[in-house]
């Protein structure tokens, strides 16, 4: 072999073993990618069954059927799982409310449609709302759950600014969140921890009429006129 056909098949070799890695590294990957993901559903299943304080690292280990201690090889510790896990079931829920969002065809519309999706019928149930309950408790000395929370109300003031406005001042429209935001906690927590369970329909309905009645009868009509591509 001559010293030129070496150096080609040398290349080749080469080649064919760096392409041969990185073939294993990216399905090394993506097989974490999955473990990661199936870690976390799993720790979601719990949360909505026991909240917060049922989270640990052998029940969700157990409920992934994976091998216990499996979850530091993935995450850092159990504290970062608790944090994605928290992102993801923020997400599920915040889905609902996308869905809606591009449905809508008025200012009105899009009001309503935050509403919607705020009480999803499937999930507006008792187990979902007391596991919430746990996390907003957790939240009140956890910094990382305290961030995730205050994106939650600042992704709500988004959208329902974007409803709003230019018609009301970005005052008026921060007045009307907070009260809006407060009424929709608290039909969660009464949810989760009433013994008389407030439907999604009622909890709707209340929360339309206080918009309702916030924004007035004029404020409303013209918010139902207003399509959204033309305001």
């Amino acid at each position: 072999m001559t010293i030129q056909k070496f150096v080609r098949a040398y290349k080749i070799f080469v080649g064919y073993t760096k392409a041969m890695a990185t073939r294993t590294k990216k399905q090394r990957t993506r097989i974490e990618d999955i473990r990661r993901v199936e870690l976390i559903e799993a720790a979601h299943r719990i949360f909505l069954r026991d909240g917060l304080k049922g989270l640990t690292t052998t029940r969700i280990c157990h409920e992934a059927g994976m091998s216990q201690g499996i979850l530091t090889y993935y995450f850092k510790d159990k504290d970062q799982v608790l944090f994605e896990m928290v992102r993801y079931a923020n997400r599920v829920l915040m889905d609902a409310v996308v869905i809606n969002l591009r449905q809508a065809e008025t200012r009105w519309e899009r009001l309503t449609a935050i509403v919607d999706g705020n009480f999803p019928e499937e999930k507006f149930e008792r187990s979902m709302a007391n596991a919430w309950v746990s996390f907003y408790a957790e939240a009140a000395h956890n910094p990382r759950y305290a961030r995730l929370q205050e994106l939650f109300y600042k992704r709500l003031r988004s959208n329902i600014g974007s409803a709003l406005s230019p018609l009301w001042s970005r005052e008026e429209i921060d007045h009307f969140v907070r009260g809006f935001a407060a009424m929709l906690d608290g039909f969660w927590l009464r949810r989760g921890h009433s013994d008389e369970a407030i439907s999604h329909l009622e909890a709707r309905a209340l929360l339309v009429e206080y918009s309702e009645k916030m924004l007035g009868a004029a404020m409303v009509s013209k918010l139902k006129r207003l399509q959204l591509q033309a305001a």
